[in-house]
């Protein structure tokens, strides 16, 4: 895959990602039990990304601190049990392989490539930091210690804030989806 390859995963993750929601929402039976066990699934989720916005400096310098210590992909770490916790929360058991498998098929090509250019950004750093961190799910052991901390103003440029704003918003039709349309 090349860059253009790229472009077009980035592209297409977010449209399919609101057609999935559609889909996911259109056939979700949430029931208290499964909101609840969700939703805190999904909190995880979003805690996770936004530990992450606070360590990244796109571009700038190898993330390697907070989450990045443990996955080399913390924000995409997040974004899937962000998902599973709404796959949960459905009620609806055959959206979880559907939930994984789009995720996966347009999620680990993008995740490749952005190593691709992390290798190429900072040569031997990321490839020794790629050896010792996995792609996705994580280690627990850490990578190294950092002094570097979390940055508020980072998970606010980033807008991460919208992310925990699309949870309430989504989890709230599913509240009312499982209140009034039983």
């Amino acid at each position: 895959m090349n860059w253009k390859d790229k472009r077009i995963f980035q592209r297409v993750r977010v449209p399919l990602g609101f057609l999935f929601s559609i889909v996911f929402l259109a056939f979700a039976r949430p029931e208290l039990m499964t909101l609840v066990i969700g939703g805190a699934v999904a909190v995880i989720g979003i805690l996770i990304r936004a530990w992450a916005s606070g360590h990244i400096r796109k571009n700038q310098n190898l993330a390697v601190s907070g989450p990045y210590s443990f996955t080399r992909n913390p924000l995409y770490l997040g974004s899937f049990v962000l998902g599973l916790g709404f796959t949960i929360a459905s009620g609806v058991w055959w959206l979880a392989p559907l939930f994984i498998v789009l995720f996966l098929g347009i999620y680990l090509p993008v995740m490749r490539l952005e190593a691709k250019e992390l290798t190429a950004l900072f040569g031997e750093e990321y490839a020794e930091y790629a050896r010792r961190v996995p792609l996705l799910f994580p280690y627990f052991k850490g990578y190294k210690k950092s002094s570097e901390k979390f940055d508020m103003k980072l998970y606010m440029r980033y807008r991460e804030y919208r992310a925990a704003l699309g949870l309430v918003f989504a989890w709230s039709i599913l509240l009312v989806k499982a209140i009034f349309l039983k």
